[in-house]
C-alpha cells in the first residue's frame, strides 16, 4: 500500500511541477492536442461504422428473427466500440509521445535541471530518437494487445467479466502507461527497453499507483491532454529515483522532487 501511495505522489508532484512552470505546461500541451484530434476522428469513424463492421463480421446471423438479431449485433457493436476505446486509451500515450518527442524530451530535461544533479542527454539525432521510441512503443503495445485480447475474451464470462476483468484492464493499462511515460527520461539515461521493463517489474505497486489513477482520469474527455505534461514531469521524477535506487542501497538514496520514495521491497 505504501508503494501505491508513493506512485500517486509522483503523479501529483509532476502536476505541481508543470503548474509552477506555466510556460512548460503550455509547451507540453501541443502534442496532446494534435493526438486528441486524430483519435477523436478515429473514434467518431468507428462509432459510425461499428454497425456495418458487426454486420460484415456476422453474416451467419442475417436470417435470425427479431429481436435476437438486433440484440446480438447490438451487443457485439458495443463490444467492438469498447475494444476500440480500450485500444485508444492504451495507445494514446505512445502516439502522443511519438508526436511530441522533441517537446517531452525538452520538458523532461528541464525537470532534471530544476531538481539538480546530472541532466542526461541521449546525444542521438532526432530521427534516431524517434526510431528507437517508435520501435520500443511497438514492442510494448504488442504486449498490451496480447493482454487486451485475453481480457476481451474473459469479458464474456458471467460476473467475472463484469467485475474482475475491468479492474485487471485498468491495472494493465496503468502499468504500461507508466512504462511509456518513464521511457522519456530512461531513454535519455540509456536504459534499454528490457532493463526498463525489469525496473518496472521490480516496483509493480509503485508503477500501478502512478498509472492506474492516470488511466481513470484519461477516461474523461480532454483530461488526457491537460494531464500529459504533468504526467511526463512526474514520470521523470519517478525515473530519477528508480534509477538512483537501483544503483545504490535505498537507505543511502536521497530522492529528488518531493521527499523520499517508498522503500524498495524484495
Amino acid at each position: 500500500m505504501r508503494d501505491l501511495a508513493g506512485g500517486f505522489r509522483y503523479l501529483l508532484a509532476g502536476q505541481r511541477w508543470v503548474f509552477r512552470h506555466g510556460r512548460w505546461l503550455g509547451f507540453g500541451l501541443l502534442p496532446g492536442l494534435v493526438a486528441l484530434v486524430l483519435y477523436a476522428g478515429a473514434l467518431i469513424g468507428l462509432g459510425y461504422g461499428a454497425d456495418d463492421l458487426t454486420a460484415w463480421a456476422t453474416p451467419f446471423a442475417d436470417d435470425w428473427s427479431a429481436p435476437w438479431l438486433s440484440l446480438f449485433r447490438g451487443f457485439l457493436t458495443a463490444l467492438f466500440f469498447g475494444l476500440g476505446l480500450f485500444l485508444a486509451v492504451i495507445t494514446f500515450t505512445a502516439v502522443t509521445l511519438l508526436i511530441g518527442q522533441p517537446f517531452y524530451e525538452s520538458l523532461s530535461e528541464q525537470v532534471d535541471r530544476s531538481e539538480g544533479g546530472e541532466v542526461p542527454q541521449s546525444g542521438l539525432p532526432l530521427w534516431l530518437e524517434l526510431w528507437i521510441s517508435a520501435r520500443d512503443s511497438v514492442k510494448v503495445l504488442a504486449r498490451v494487445l496480447l493482454y487486451g485480447i485475453v481480457l476481451f475474451a474473459l469479458g464474456f464470462l458471467p460476473v467475472i467479466g463484469q467485475t474482475v476483468v475491468p479492474v485487471l484492464g485498468f491495472c494493465v493499462s496503468g502499468y504500461f502507461l507508466t512504462q511509456e511515460l518513464t521511457a522519456v527520461a530512461l531513454q535519455r539515461r540509456k536504459v534499454e527497453l528490457p532493463d526498463r521493463l525489469e525496473l518496472m517489474r521490480s516496483r509493480r505497486l509503485l508503477v500501478l499507483g502512478f498509472g492506474v489513477p492516470l488511466v481513470l482520469a484519461f477516461l474523461v474527455p480532454l483530461v488526457a491532454v491537460f494531464l500529459m505534461p504533468g504526467a511526463v514531469a512526474g514520470a521523470t521524477l519517478m525515473a530519477r529515483d528508480l534509477v538512483r535506487t537501483d544503483e545504490a542501497p535505498a537507505a543511502e538514496t536521497t530522492p529528488a522532487g518531493f521527499g523520499p520514495p517508498p522503500p524498495a521491497y524484495s
